[in-house]
């Protein structure tokens, strides 16, 4: 355990004058600390106790549904599901816990998928033509085997049951046979030239169907595309039958007794095949083809591409088909048909459906199938459909396969969050859960998964496109649904032809949320919108009805009053009870729309209903914000959002300004303009000067300014920080007058959305950004674009300024860059909400704007030599400077809902280099302070309202100290660098420059093994923690390329060494950079292979095994072997040993543990059967001694007895 002094003396200061005052850590680590001017040493010290040996990362578990779907399987005696992607993932599903990812690494997309059935592997078929073996018996699959065919391309496999010989089909034709245990190819081939006739003249097509006869081992049925089936003896190596039809085949199924088989077309057609009369088919059918007259053909329908053929022993069978419409209901959805008997049942699906299979009790394909489900992939979900009872309804999916109902447009994730918050969440979210479903229990039932060791609770909350928020269970790896809110009620339905006000700023989904922020202790939340709205709901118990209070909110930024202010005439800080009235609006909607051709103004987005609305138990709606169109031009989307329960306040920003609002009084305390906040002291002076004037050399650097830096900004600035360097391109604009000030307005920006933002490069910048993966360099650290030929619109517009008056520095942020990446037209929806209403923006009055980035709340210090906390309100904007807001809020509680609440600038600003991304706070004794909140109470509770109504808050002061010294450290995050200042006093104790070729998407201040970290994830893939205070760098590792834009927008991370993003538009990777979570994750994960004796087989009878079909066993090994077929060719296919190079699946199982548990479970097989044949062999025995003993007994009674006696 090493300490680590806030204050260090640095010997040797010869390069910097003691003016100079800060300096920075390198970029590598460190996190060098600043000296104060005088070299003071601090007497804290504070114990740092992790180390680098804490963190590792490594990925959990995936959650939600596989991305792009092609393969299904089924093991019906272990029942497990596995499902093939696209991508080459493979997932495989058991019970509710059991629930695995893996992935080829060729990323070739999978085409089929085999369980070899009872014996923990899985064979996977992929599109580069080649075959992997899986190793199930672990709880993280491995490839055992890899075999690369050459010269064809596979289209179909086939494993019989309890067969270690796997037939694969090609393209060509041709069928080949791969013995399992090997994975290497048999010689005997069934070429397509001997499978059908010598007098035929076409290509019979693919392979489309191998399967053997239920009745015969030895048989095997070849289907070829073109309509051609053909019946192959494998011992003597001809075809036995070759059966004709006209239309393409999609598939074929088995009749258990195996005297028949079903085929289904191209043209909606099913035919039924005898293996007694080949010659046509025994019955044809269009089950969805009209009725035609007599003697004319019926009509064509769409291809049936799937049908399953399932017997049972007591009722009709089950023919299940896929397709087969009819072409003239061009609007029908996707359907599944189930004829059983003469009902015919066609289920519609929400999406088109990629394969299906039928669950049957049991695995002989020669016996009576007994059907109980049917599971159906589609391609954006799965469902299973309860046979066994004649309404047929689907089971309730007790995986979260929903995620992606709305497409997931941000993430929030908290740890160790408090434990009664899912119990109650469940119960008020199971109320509103649909009706209908099976009342039987989910069939999917393999595999084994118990709790594990973690324990604390975890939630997942997720923000949709459409509105929706929902909370999920993710305690202990998993993930489970608690409660759905839909934020779109507070609001009117927009009728066709209105909204167009919102069109202009979102294109798609007015109602997308853009940022989340929940108190799990108060129980408050709030989420802001694509369409400019803050809600903020209360959690109650009880059903209310009640009217929705709405405030509007006019947010602008004068941009021409900001450039050419006049010093004689520069308004004061704005009287908030002069604001108060003009910008409040308590009304429920005073949305009066403006008729064409008239400037809109004061119109909301969106209108909220005026109406009462009937709120169930759960988050209820209690104040709804919306920003208003201004001089006909639309709100700015919000980009940062900070709720304080304690303070009963709530503020938001944009590229405009700062809005702060009081939720319990429903009023407006604050609205203004950025620059307004800095009153002033106005670090960058847009007053146009002299530029030769107030000459200031500093560190080096040419700072050119009107009034010298403040102190406390002077002693915690470093060369590298955002002060140093933009203050000097600014002062170089004013020497080149004009021309500077066009060239900055080359470069446009939209300003960020933090959580959710759409990142651009400008075309200057491109460049910079090597294939996406690269170094890519944020704008902060550019110069200005070369210089463009004006349009006479600009001209004008630079000639408005006057001579020598620049524009304000415009935010030039990492935050605000687009990043244009492919997207495929069907993720493009997704990513609509996170556009800004045009992708250039004309106005100069863009270019001026400073957003804000980053809002916290906090009992802090607001000014340099306050001796005692308040609350306040850190706001930290795109250009890297933070101000402190002061709140003044009533002493007493009961005037708290009364008196007003005072909001002020302090006066204090602090500077970062790169846009403000995160704030947090810790103690003397170096602990996280937690920002104060309000202990939920119901507002709702009828009992509590006749008591009179105290609120009862929590708050987190610094630990006293008798010593006179700062109490209070904050850390402060931005996309280049973070800061830890001490306050009172303003110092910068601490600077580390994360990154300087790239910028952070992400930041949090999160508790590991109870102690604090900083955790960041850049945009060039790396994630990295650094301890606090002293920000040393404990983990930097490039691990996720940001690929998509989907991933900045969600990543996020927790406490406890957790966090999260959106890895495809419908799953959820989770990962951890714990190391001890890391150890502990195979005891977390489910088993997919438990120890399953195989069923019997059914006796068949005396008769049926003489009459009903071949009586002789078939030897697939005597046949296929090398020994009879020989060798394959060794061009045609390449074996490629799986990792670890061990042949078989019995050395691959996981080395020395893997064989000692394999090796515990057969002896407890094998003393399992020995117990119970003792038992057997104990029962005989007692029967045959009575047996014995009443022999006996009779023999003395009838011993000296005469015949003629008896």
């Amino acid at each position: 355990m090493k300490k680590f002094n806030f204050r260090k003396v640095l010997d040797g200061l010869t390069a910097s004058s003691p003016g100079s005052g800060s300096s920075s850590g390198s970029n590598s680590g460190g996190g060098s600390g600043s000296v104060h001017p005088g070299g003071t040493v601090l007497r804290e010290e504070i114990q740092e106790t992790l180390t680098s040996e804490y963190f590792h990362i490594c990925k959990t578990v995936r959650h939600g549904f596989p991305y792009q779907p092609t393969a299904l399987a089924f093991d019906p005696v272990q029942k497990t599901l596995a499902i093939g992607t696209r991508t080459g993932a493979i997932r495989i599903l058991g019970r509710p816990g059991v629930d695995c990812y893996c992935q080829h690494e060729s990323g070739a997309a999978v085409l089929q998928l085999q369980f070899l059935i009872n014996e923990g592997a899985l064979v996977s078929a992929s599109s580069d033509d080649t075959l992997h073996l899986w190793n199930l018996r672990q709880k993280r699959p491995a490839i055992l085997h890899s075999l690369k065919f050459n010269r064809e391309r596979i289209t179909y496999c086939h494993l019989p049951f309890q067969s270690k010989w796997l037939y694969v089909g090609t393209e060509r034709g041709n069928t080949h046979i791969v013995n399992i245990e090997s994975f290497i190819l048999s010689g005997y081939v069934i070429m397509w030239n001997k499978a059908i006739e010598l007098s035929t003249k076409t290509h019979p097509g693919p392979v489309v169907h191998l399967s053997d006869s239920p009745r015969d081992e030895g048989k095997l049925l070849i289907g070829y595309e073109n309509g051609t089936v053909v019946f192959w003896d494998l011992k003597s190596k001809r075809a036995e039958l070759r059966l004709y039809y006209d239309e393409a085949i999609h598939s074929i199924d088995w009749h258990h007794e195996g005297k028949q088989f079903m085929c289904s077309h191209s043209d909606g057609s099913l035919t039924l095949w005898n293996l007694k009369s080949p010659s046509r088919p025994f019955q044809t059918t269009i089950p969805h083809g009209k009725s035609q007259k007599e003697g004319r053909k019926s009509e064509s329908c769409k291809p049936i591409l799937k049908v399953e053929y399932k017997t049972c022993r007591n009722s009709e069978p089950f023919i299940i088909f896929s397709g087969g419409l009819s072409y003239d209901k061009a609007c029908r959805r996707p359907s599944l048909t189930i004829m059983h008997g003469k009902a015919i049942t066609v289920l519609e699906m929400d999406h088109p459906i990629v394969e299906f299979l039928t669950l049957c009790e049991t695995p002989y394909p020669n016996e009576f199938q007994e059907p109980y489900a049917v599971v159906v992939l589609l391609e954006k979900d799965l469902i299973v459909v309860d046979l066994t009872q004649s309404n047929f309804p689907i089971f309730e999916n007790p995986y979260p396969m929903d995620i992606h109902e709305s497409p997931v447009t941000c993430t929030a994730y908290f740890a160790d969050c408090p434990p009664d918050l899912i119990l109650v969440l469940y119960s008020i979210g199971v109320k509103h859960k649909k009706q209908g479903y099976s009342n039987k229990e989910w069939p999917i039932t393999g595999g084994a998964w118990n709790l594990g060791t973690q324990t604390y609770p975890e939630i997942i909350i997720t923000g949709h496109a459409d509105g929706s928020i929902k909370f999920w269970d993710a305690s202990a790896i998993t993930l489970q649904m608690l409660y759905k809110l839909k934020t779109s009620k507070v609001f009117e339905k927009q009728k066709v032809g209105e909204g167009k006000q919102t069109c202009e700023i979102v294109e798609e989904d007015p109602y997308a949320i853009q940022m989340i922020y929940w108190c799990p202790e108060s129980r408050i939340f709030c989420v802001s919108g694509v369409s400019a709205y803050v809600i903020i709901y209360k959690f109650s118990r009880h059903e209310i009805t009640a009217e929705i209070v709405s405030l509007e909110v006019r947010l602008q930024y004068d941009v021409e009053d900001i450039i050419t202010p006049e010093p004689e005439t520069s308004p004061p800080f704005p009287d908030l009870s002069s604001q108060l009235p003009s910008s409040r609006s308590l009304s429920g909607s005073t949305n009066t729309v403006a008729s064409e051709g008239v400037a809109k103004d004061s119109i909301p987005c969106l209108n909220v209903k005026t109406r009462p609305v009937r709120m169930p138990p759960g988050y209820q709606a209690e104040l709804v914000i919306q920003l208003v169109w201004m001089d006909g031009e639309p709100p700015q989307q919000i980009t940062s959002l900070a709720v304080s329960s304690a303070y009963g306040i709530v503020a938001f920003g944009n590229c405009n300004g700062l809005a702060v609002v009081d939720f319990i009084q429903k009023t407006v305390l604050l609205s203004m303009g950025t620059i307004d906040l800095y009153r002033s002291s106005d670090l960058y002076q847009r007053q146009p000067r002299s530029p030769r004037k107030n000459k200031q050399f500093i560190a080096g650097l040419t700072e050119l300014n009107d009034s010298p830096v403040p102190l406390e900004l002077e002693r915690c600035k470093s060369p590298t920080s955002g002060l140093a360097t933009r203050i000097p391109e600014a002062a170089a604009g004013f020497c080149r007058n004009e021309i500077p000030a066009v060239r900055q307005r080359n470069q446009v920006h939209h300003l960020p959305v933090k959580g959710s933002r759409k990142l651009s490069l400008p075309t200057d910048l491109k460049a910079d950004l090597d294939h996406v993966n690269g170094h890519c360099t944020s704008p902060t650290s550019q110069s200005c674009s070369s210089g463009k030929r004006l349009s006479n619109a600009d001209v004008s517009k630079v000639n408005r300024w006057g001579p020598g008056k620049p524009p304000f520095r415009k935010a030039q942020s990492a935050a605000c860059m687009e990043i244009s990446l492919p997207v495929t037209t069907e993720e493009s929806r997704e990513n609509l909400y996170n556009r800004s209403r045009s992708s250039s923006i004309s106005s100069i009055d863009k270019d001026s704007k400073e957003a804000i980035t980053a809002l916290y709340f906090m009992e802090s210090f607001a000014r340099k030599n306050d001796s005692t906390v308040s609350p306040c309100l850190f706001v930290g904007t795109s250009l890297g400077m933070v101000l402190i807001i002061s709140l003044n809020l009533p002493s007493a509680d009961e005037q708290r809902f009364t008196e007003p609440v005072m909001v002020l600038p302090s006066g204090t600003f602090l500077s970062l280099k790169g846009p403000v991304l995160t704030f947090s706070c810790m103690d003397r004794t170096g602990g996280l302070m937690h920002p104060p909140y309000e202990v939920w109470k119901d507002p709702n509770n009828i009992d509590e309202n006749e008591k009179s109504w105290r609120r009862k808050l929590v708050m987190n002061f610094p630990s006293p100290s008798q010593e006179i010294g700062d109490h209070q450290y904050t850390i402060i995050c931005s996309e280049k660098q973070a800061k830890v200042f001490s306050l009172p006093s303003q110092t910068c104790l601490y600077v580390h420059n994360i990154t300087e070729t790239s910028f952070i998407l992400r930041a949090d201040v999160v508790v590991m093994c109870n102690s604090a970290c900083l955790a960041c994830f850049c945009a060039n893939g790396h994630i990295m923690i650094m301890s606090l205070p002293s920000l040393r760098p404990m983990l930097d590792v490039n691990y996720l390329p940001l690929t998509d834009m989907r991933i900045a927008r969600t990543f996020c991370f927790t406490n406890e060494g957790q966090a999260l993003y959106l890895v495809s538009p419908t799953e959820i990777q989770r990962l951890t950079y714990s190391q001890e979570m890391c150890d502990n994750l195979q005891d977390m994960l489910g088993d997919l292979f438990t120890p399953i004796e195989t069923p019997e087989a059914q006796n068949r009878g005396f008769l049926k095994g003489l009459f009903g079909g071949s009586g002789q066993t078939f030897d697939r090994e005597e046949l296929f072997g090398e020994a009879s077929a020989g060798k394959a060719s060794r061009s045609l296919a390449q074996h490629i040993p799986g990792p670890g190079g061990i042949e078989g699946m019995k050395g691959a199982a996981g080395g020395v543990m893997g064989e000692l548990t394999r090796a515990r479970i057969a002896l407890d097989e094998r003393g399992q059967r020995l117990g119970e044949l003792e038992e057997k062999t104990a029962g005989m025995m007692t029967s045959a001694e009575a047996f014995s003993k009443h022999a006996h007994e009779l023999m003395l009674k009838y011993k000296d007895k005469k015949w003629y006696q008896f």
